[in-house]
């Protein structure tokens, strides 16, 4: 059997998985990021966790084939610089370099929603696919690209931002400096905002009641309203579902992968979000009287995609 680690570098937690060839996850270790401090420290702690890892998969570094790392940000595969991460507060880090003085073994570096994106690829949603597009919906809507089997990340290494497409221009501002950003209206921090918009509004809304019990708005409080027969909560639901679904037709006519998944908390909803959003692609999609067109699922891997993914960037990177 052979093994590999993963790291999944997060602005708030450090997650490193043993994954064995058959993608199963065999131990976990963990520590917080605690951004912002010195980037090699954090790299030191990420060499920590993927040792500690491996001891509590009970082996040594020795069976362990590579290390694959996963971070937000702009990471040249080429390289192992992270040229840049503005939730790290990282610029032009030697990442590798940093790893490799801890730990004498390949390592790889790649965007985090590429490497979740590849987790899906080789063992989740899109598993035998040949192409595929892999969507986040998490604090902002990551993207991930495989075409013909490899992880497509454009000449710059910054590929894939397909949450700063925009979609409705002179709308919300976006975080990118952009207005109107798919990630503006589709990301769990876009149904929040509209939410809390909806509710200032309707102060009648169920949304107040469910808000206030709970303590703060979620990306759920307008979808549990809107079951509880909410018809302000189902107004918010229609206008996040119809953006989200013209942000991945707008995907679909430019990729025509074979399968396009969707991730992140907001997924949890299953039917009551996937059904609606393939309705108004199935209308509205370039090839709709095409007999073949690209299948839309929901992500199987949840967190373990990243750790998946990166586990196997050696191969990805052959």
């Amino acid at each position: 059997m052979k093994y590999y680690v993963g790291i999944d570098l997060g602005g708030t937690n450090i997650v490193a998985g043993v994954v064995d060839e058959n993608y199963n996850i065999v131990a976990k270790a963990s520590t917080k990021t605690n951004c912002p401090r010195p980037e090699k420290e954090i790299a030191d702690d990420m060499a920590r966790m993927a040792l500690q890892a491996v001891k509590n998969a009970n082996l040594t570094i020795d069976q362990i084939e590579w290390i694959g790392v996963g971070s937000p940000g702009i990471a040249n595969s080429e390289t192992g610089i992270l040229e840049y991460s503005n939730n790290l507060g990282f610029k032009n880090t030697p990442l590798v370099k940093y790893i490799q003085e801890k730990i004498d073994k390949p390592v790889f570096i790649e965007n985090d929603a590429n490497a979740a994106a590849y987790g899906e690829y080789v063992a989740g949603a899109a598993k035998g696919a040949k192409n595929a597009v892999c969507i986040t919906l998490g604090t902002g809507v990551g993207g991930g690209i495989i075409i013909d089997g490899k992880i497509y990340s454009g000449s710059n290494f910054a590929g894939a931002e397909i949450g700063h497409s925009v979609i409705s221009v002179d709308g919300p501002q976006c975080s990118c400096g952009r207005k109107g950003c798919f990630e503006v209206f589709s990301s769990a921090t876009g149904l929040i905002r509209m939410s809390k918009e909806a509710m200032a509004e309707h102060p009648e809304s169920v949304m107040n009641k469910l808000a206030e019990e709970k303590g703060k708005v979620t990306a759920r409080t307008s979808f549990d309203a809107m079951r509880a027969g909410d018809a302000v909560a189902k107004a918010v639901v229609d206008d996040y579902i119809k953006y989200l679904a013209a942000g991945i037709t707008n995907t679909i006519n430019i990729f025509q992968p074979d399968v396009l998944c969707i991730g992140g908390g907001v997924c949890n909803e299953g039917d009551t979000l996937l059904l609606p959003v393939k309705a108004l692609v199935k209308e509205e999609v370039y090839t709709r009287n095409s007999e073949k067109n690209t299948e839309i699922v929901i992500a199987k891997l949840g967190n373990d995609a990243g750790i998946i993914g990166a586990a196997f960037l050696g191969r990805a990177n052959a």
